[in-house]
């Protein structure tokens, strides 16, 4: 996917978080959007996927290098990010079967397979409402990067993980980046976004 943002600002109440900011997100770039914790990341990847409205400028997004309506980029998106509710009365299966009416996954895996890529099998049949902090963000980038999309936008992925799910995350990346176009928010911790070749500091703008 292709997202053009031209002289784009947000502003909450009176005071502007960024404004007169100008991007072109490449198909298949890999870029981090860098910042400390109230700088604007989150609100500029919220704008990117759409689900939040500019205050001034204007996003284009392109597919297949045709034109994608604001009200239909959603369809377009797979997103993980900590403040991502997931239903908690639902076991990890039933999660599965329910995101996966909704999404197609990619490479036609089965939810069996993507239950086994999660690392969570004996998890299985528990209700999300038992897991941990670590476990509910792995639940949430298992179903962002299997999911079959065009833009894979991923906010502090790393928030909760442990060593060993930082290196699960790692190799999930490495697996499924595929040639989507990548946007990583972090607050500049390296692991969250090694892979990618682009970078914006909100900090500036």
């Amino acid at each position: 996917m292709e997202i053009t943002l031209e002289k784009v600002g947000k502003r909450f109440n009176f005071n502007w978080l960024f404004r007169n900011f100008s991007y072109g997100f490449e198909p298949g770039s890999r870029t981090a959007i860098l910042g400390a914790n109230g700088s604007g990341k989150s609100t500029l990847l919220q704008m990117i996927a759409g689900y939040a409205a500019v205050s001034e400028g204007s996003i284009t997004w392109k597919a297949d290098g045709e034109f994608v309506a604001p009200e239909s980029v959603y369809a377009y998106v797979s997103l993980a990010s900590p403040y991502l509710e997931l239903i908690e009365d639902f076991t990890l299966r039933e999660h599965l079967d329910f995101h996966f009416k909704l999404k197609r996954p990619l490479n036609g895996l089965s939810n069996n397979e993507i239950l086994g890529l999660s690392g969570l099998n004996d998890k299985a049949d528990t209700r999300i409402a038992y897991f941990s902090s670590g476990m509910k963000q792995r639940v949430r980038l298992l179903l962002a990067l299997v999911s079959d999309s065009s833009l894979l936008l991923l906010d502090e992925p790393l928030s909760n993980l442990d060593q060993k799910a930082t290196r699960w995350y790692h190799d999930l990346v490495i697996q499924f980046a595929g040639k989507r176009t990548i946007v990583v928010c972090s607050n500049s911790i390296a692991d969250e976004y090694a892979f990618c070749t682009n970078q914006i500091n909100v900090s500036f703008l």
